[in-house]
């Protein structure tokens, strides 16, 4: 991402929650390995060996998948990212596609929408546009998010100019 030319008044990085790290894998592939392995001994104790193979290749898939998704919840991203004359959100999804909207940053209004059972919808809309934020977001994170950005906003509508030779001595 290029830095823009204008000052950045606001800035916001999203990601989805990535609870098992590194050592939790280890632990994970550790344990599920452990488990297969008393699974294939009762399964060789009991003379139904030809299952073994297939035990060892449901544990490798099973990893195999756990690895692939945390690629991917390592890829995704958004990032907010206001400056006087825009307002931009970024999107890179877990598959590495991005998309990118621009949206005016004086019309531009924060809505926090609450769905029964559900979390609730923080969207950005601004002159007929609209772009949901925060999609990974608890309520409290989507608070929080949606109180700093409409503070940024609002002090970007409404700029204090500091003039040294206009303050009374």
């Amino acid at each position: 991402m290029a830095a823009p030319a204008e000052p950045v008044l606001f800035h916001a990085v999203c990601t989805p929650p990535r609870s098992l790290t590194r050592g939790g894998y280890r632990v994970f592939a550790l344990l599920l390995g452990l488990f297969a392995l008393l699974t294939g001994g009762l399964f060789l104790a009991l003379g139904a060996w030809p299952i073994l193979p297939f035990l060892g290749l449901e544990v490798g898939f099973a990893l195999g998948l756990v690895a692939l998704h945390a690629r991917g919840a390592s890829r995704a991203a958004e990032v907010v990212m206001l400056t006087p004359g825009r307002l931009t959100v970024r999107r890179t999804d877990a598959r590495g596609r991005r998309e990118e909207l621009a949206l005016e940053p004086y019309w531009a209004r924060i809505m926090l929408a609450d769905r029964p059972g559900a979390a609730p919808v923080l969207r950005i809309e601004s002159r007929g546009r609209a772009v949901e934020i925060g999609r990974d977001l608890v309520r409290e994170e989507k608070e929080a998010l949606r109180a700093a950005l409409a503070d940024a906003l609002a002090r970007a509508r409404d700029p204090r100019f500091d003039n040294p030779q206009l303050r009374e001595g």
